[in-house]
This record gives structure tokens, C-alpha cells and sequence, in this order.
């Protein structure tokens, strides 16, 4: 981990007894656990969503670069002419 820091946060007061309950049920020794796993867990969920930005921008990006479109009411009017000869 490196370096530890001191730093000190403020929260509400229902999310601070909500800490402590949970410290002083066991599930973590410190109040300072609890928020290393809940900013690991914000970690993980921003470089998530980052991937997922990224791969939707790559997604429009390729869709774009593949040449012009079509104009939605004549890809409708197609498959319509084309489904209603099958039936």
C-alpha cells in the first residue's frame, strides 16, 4: 500500500453510526477499515465505468468510421416490402 496518510472526513451522522455499528458488530477492527474497503470499492467501480465509457466511445467511433447511414424510414419500408412477400 505505501505510505499511510492521516486524513480526516466528515460524514452524516446516520452514516458514521452505521460505521461504528458495523466495527462493533466484528465485521472490521477499525472505523479506518471500513473506509479503505468502501474507497477500494469506489476504486473498482469508477475504473469500471471508465472501461464502459471507453467501449461505448470506441462502439460510436466504429460506427461512425464505417460510412454513411441509412435513413430509418427506409431501412422499415424494406424490411417491410421484404416480410411481406415472405408471408
Amino acid at each position: 500500500m505505501g505510505a499511510i496518510e492521516r486524513m480526516t472526513i466528515t460524514m452524516p451522522t446516520e452514516l458514521a453510526e452505521a460505521v461504528r455499528q458495523t466495527v462493533a458488530g466484528g465485521e472490521y477492527a477499525s472505523t479506518s477499515e471500513v473506509v479503505r474497503e468502501a474507497l477500494r470499492d469506489w476504486t473498482r467501480n469508477r475504473d469500471a465505468e471508465r472501461r464502459d465509457l471507453d467501449a461505448l466511445r470506441a462502439a460510436i467511433k466504429a460506427g461512425l468510421d464505417s460510412g454513411p447511414g441509412i435513413p430509418a424510414d427506409q431501412v422499415f419500408a424494406e424490411l417491410r416490402t421484404r416480410y411481406a412477400t415472405k408471408t
